[in-house]
């Protein structure tokens, strides 16, 4: 005889630290989930400014000037954990760095893999 106790779904072993932590705190915890999926965003948004800019060979500074702006945006910017970005000014950048910003809109159920 089966008990409720000893029905339960069986995960997949894994030995993945994100993973762990992710089903453990995240998985199946929608504030959480999205809460992670916009620290993502941002680190990616920082991510991407930092790399255009030292591929131009510009410092906060040069790029600021270029902007119209302070370096100390500029450095704002370019910290993952920085919630503020603006469409506007993410243009204003990518102009002066001779991109365009892209913006797409994709599905919730479209899932990424957790990754390390």
């Amino acid at each position: 005889m089966t008990t409720k106790k000893t029905i339960r779904k069986r995960r997949k072993a894994t030995s993945n630290a994100v993973e762990i932590l992710h089903g453990r705190y995240v998985a199946g915890r929608p504030k959480r989930e999205a809460a992670l999926e916009e620290a993502r965003l941002n680190a990616v948004i920082a991510q991407q400014i930092y790399d255009l800019r030292t591929k131009a060979g510009l410092t906060q500074k040069q790029l600021a000037e270029l902007v119209g702006t302070s370096y100390s945006v500029i450095s704002r910017l370019e910290d993952a954990d920085y919630e503020g970005h603006s469409l506007s000014m993410l243009q204003r950048i990518s102009a002066a760095l001779h991109y365009r910003v892209q913006v797409r809109f994709v599905p919730f159920s479209v899932r990424r893999k957790v990754t390390a």
